[in-house]
């Protein structure tokens, strides 16, 4: 039994897990301004697009912010928490599931700015120039959460060091502040 509940998790994780991070990366691409006609994000908005239709019908956005992404990022991520709550046996508690999900999300979003981070210091060293649509997505995500690091630690002798303060500050948010809402939310169920 235990190779069963293995496999469903592997395979919720997997399937719903990529297409939270898809959602949570069409949110960050809004958020950041990046450019639309990449094709890298024109396929998450194609991707993500079916269930937000239906959801603008109903939640409409707020000072240019699309709530009805973030909306279908809580949906998923509940859908998401529940199944695999519910496949470990615990019982469905809203609270708690609320809690985790939240805490999964700002994990999720730590870690893509942190992927990004380095993607961008290492596309710096190997081709500063390029003009891959992957490069350019990466360039055009990190430099927004760079930038504030650079007022703080401008570049010396031409080496930047405000991505590792960048990363220094995610992982301090992911220890200091996703850790303890994860711990909460593990609370209700313990």
């Amino acid at each position: 039994m235990p190779y069963l509940q293995n496999a469903l998790n592997f395979v919720i994780e997997t399937i719903v897990g990529l297409y939270l991070t898809a959602v949570i990366l069409r949110f960050l691409f809004q958020l950041l301004q990046v450019d639309f006609r990449n094709p890298i994000s024109r396929f998450i908005i194609i991707a993500t697009s079916p269930p937000l239709k239906i959801l603008r019908r109903f939640i409409p956005g707020l000072y240019g912010m699309d709530l009805s992404v973030v909306a279908l990022i809580l949906i998923i991520g509940l859908i998401k928490t529940g199944l695999l709550l519910a496949l470990s046996g615990y019982p469905f508690n809203i609270p708690g599931t609320l809690v985790i999900t939240l805490a999964e999300v700002l994990n999720t979003i730590a870690w893509t700015f942190i992927i990004v981070i380095i993607g961008s210091a290492i596309l710096s060293w190997v081709a500063p120039v390029s003009q891959h649509p992957v490069a350019h997505l990466i360039n055009s995500m990190s430099h927004p959460l760079i930038r504030p690091f650079r007022k703080i630690l401008p570049p010396i002798q031409g080496l930047d060091l405000s991505p590792l303060l960048a990363l220094l500050a995610l992982n301090l948010i992911q220890r200091l502040v996703i850790l303890p809402i994860t711990d909460f939310g593990r609370s209700f169920f313990f």
